[in-house]
């Protein structure tokens, strides 16, 4: 079983979120929401956690080929719900940046595998209905 303590930090909207292994997270709202902004955003945290669940596959995807990344990097852009409470991720679109001996083809595959498979948040959000798309860039 995964445990998280959450704790409040502070009189406005702060909090620190800790795991068992004493992983420090801090989340909070942007100040023109009434936080004081020094945190990541607690929906930004679920795109995060894709492309975190994401890149774990793909890096052990690469390393059983024997690919060598010599930089791998997510940009990950998500829309919500409009006007309702509360407002889910509607769309998402990750563009998967790599630099390496992998092919676009190989790393297409290996990016197919792991939003249509392996990843948990992935399949986590799509059953919250976002929609999720990506594309590869090879630099």
């Amino acid at each position: 079983m995964a445990r998280m303590v959450v704790t409040r930090i502070n009189e406005g909207f702060a909090f620190n979120a800790v795991d068992e292994a004493h992983n420090t997270m801090r989340l909070d709202i942007p100040v023109d929401q009434g936080g004081h902004g020094t945190g990541l955003r607690p929906m930004q945290t679920l795109l995060s956690a894709l492309g975190a669940c994401s890149g774990v596959d793909i890096v052990m995807i690469f390393n059983k080929q024997k690919e060598y990344i010599d930089l791998f990097e997510m940009v990950i852009d998500g829309e919500r719900e409009d006007g309702k409470e509360p407002a889910l991720w509607k769309t998402i679109h990750i563009v998967f940046k790599f630099k390496g001996s992998m092919t676009k083809e190989k790393a297409e595959k290996a990016c197919a595998l792991s939003i249509d498979k392996y990843c948990s948040v992935a399949a986590t959000l799509r059953a919250a209905g976002a929609a999720i798309t990506w594309s590869v860039d090879i630099l």
